[in-house]
């Protein structure tokens, strides 16, 4: 070897030296290796106090055996415009993950979810309620500004072959449940269904619908009609739900998560000891807040309702975020030594246009604790505490926390990676010291080595034998 060559090959080790040196970090960000893909939903025709709340059955969806990490969504018209929510009121939408039997042939768009059919296996998350709730995601008018990303090394698995029961094919169902309120007379009462307003005595399975229950989803179901002002004129138009699913493809590598969902209408009670009864969680999904006026409520006409439940299974929390209507000020998980799990609070809009509407909570903030730091254990009883304020009356409110639980993970290892905050992942400074060292001295050994034969060819002794 000349000492050209020598000398070339010890500034790449320098070079890799100054390249890898403990006291910069490796980051790989959020778009490194993340796929991304957009979708429309069918179409749905509005106009000036029509409400449209069907469900999709296969919708579009990235196929195979992936990680999901992130699923948005948002309103647009047919120019692919974002629609404001003082025009179209997103009250909400949920994707489901479902089995089909294979070769039976079924609409895409069915008014009924069809779920006691055998044709339909629904795969639901890892939640408590029974019944309903068995999304994978799902939010509302928050739906712009919540963050939804799965920091890594998590991910969601789908598409697994092995969890595929015989004779069935993964598939994805979409709610979409949207209100037109161009016109309306009351436009926060067309969002929050009252019953006076839509003119309903009937829920949409034909039964009636009680005196005292004053407003929500069973008045504001598909093809009803919120009151608007006499005259008002308005277009139909089509709107779609936009959404974006990003995924990676699946390895080893990743720490799966599970959802859960929890409900602060979940009527479940602890069993006591001499009842070998198993207590039920029947979640109501809505709830109603009484103005301070016509309630018993502290000075600040602040509502809280609360519930206690146990939780089914540990580990550490991954994320977490709340779902509220107007009018709520915030939810939070305590533990059961009342530590704060997670708390969410809403942001309201302050503007017109799309994202910012002024009255509307626009976005929720999401917890996403450093992996390890906030652990939750098998069978724990923890409270939920959903705040709204009522200074007036809401009806058909919610309060639905969502979490992603990954296993319990080992005591933290300087040499593995950890998670920033941001979603991105640090490798952590010993880590690429001891790989920097390693490589470079498998580098200079071979320079060494050669060296010492090439000298030798030439009647020189090697000084550094």
């Amino acid at each position: 070897m000349s000492r050209c060559s020598d000398y070339q090959l010890l500034s790449f080790v320098l070079l890799l030296l100054i390249t890898i040196h403990p006291s910069s970090q490796s980051r790989v960000g959020e778009e490194n290796g993340v796929k991304s893909a957009v979708f429309l939903s069918p179409k749905f025709v509005l106009e000036p106090g029509s409400v449209s709340n069907k469900f999709y059955y296969d919708i579009d969806f990235p196929k195979g055996h992936i990680a999901l990490k992130s699923f948005d969504a948002e309103v647009v018209d047919e120019a692919g415009n974002s629609v404001p929510l003082h025009e179209t009121y997103l009250h909400h939408w949920v994707v489901i993950r479902y089995y089909h039997r294979q070769g039976v042939d079924v609409p895409k768009y069915h008014g009924n979810l069809g779920f006691h059919k055998s044709d339909f296996i629904i795969k639901r998350n890892s939640g408590i309620c029974e019944g309903g709730l068995s999304q994978y995601f799902g939010l509302g008018s928050e739906t712009r500004k919540t963050m939804s990303y799965v920091p890594d090394p998590y991910g969601i698995e789908v598409g697994n072959p092995v969890e595929v029961p015989p004779g069935y094919e993964e598939r994805w169902l979409l709610n979409v449940h949207a209100i037109d309120t161009r016109g309306a007379e009351d436009r926060l009462g067309c969002t929050e269904c009252r019953c006076d307003l839509y003119n309903v005595t009937k829920d949409e399975h034909d039964r009636d619908i009680e005196p005292d229950y004053i407003g929500g989803l069973r008045c504001c179901y598909d093809e009803t009609r919120c009151r608007v002002k006499d005259g008002f004129q308005g277009s139909r138009r089509s709107l779609y739900l936009k959404y974006t699913v990003k995924y990676i493809d699946w390895d080893a590598s990743i720490l799966p998560v599970k959802i859960y969902i929890l409900d602060v209408t979940d009527t479940w009670k602890r069993p006591g000891k001499s009842t070998a009864t198993v207590a039920r969680h029947h979640c109501l999904i809505e709830y109603l807040v009484e103005s301070c006026s016509a309630s018993v409520a502290n000075a600040d006409c602040s509502h809280t309702k609360k519930i206690t439940v146990t939780f089914p299974s540990g580990g550490d929390i991954i994320y977490g975020v709340a779902h509220q209507h107007t009018g709520g000020t915030g939810m939070a998980l305590h533990g059961e030594d009342g530590r704060v799990i997670c708390s969410s609070l809403p942001i309201y809009g302050e503007g017109m246009e799309p994202g910012n509407e002024a009255g509307y909570i626009v976005g929720m903030s999401s917890c996403y604790p450093r992996p390890g730091s906030i652990k939750i254990s098998e069978g724990e009883t923890v409270t939920l505490l959903s705040n709204y304020s009522n200074a007036q009356r809401h009806t058909g409110v919610m309060g639905l926390f969502y979490l992603l639980v990954a296993e319990p993970s080992p005591k933290p290892n300087s040499i593995l990676h950890s998670t920033d905050g941001t979603g991105e992942i640090v490798i952590l400074h010993n880590a690429v010291g001891a790989l920097a060292v390693f490589g470079i001295a498998l580098l200079v050994g071979a320079v060494v080595i050669y060296r010492r034969r090439n000298q030798r060819e030439e009647g020189y002794e090697s000084i550094l034998m």
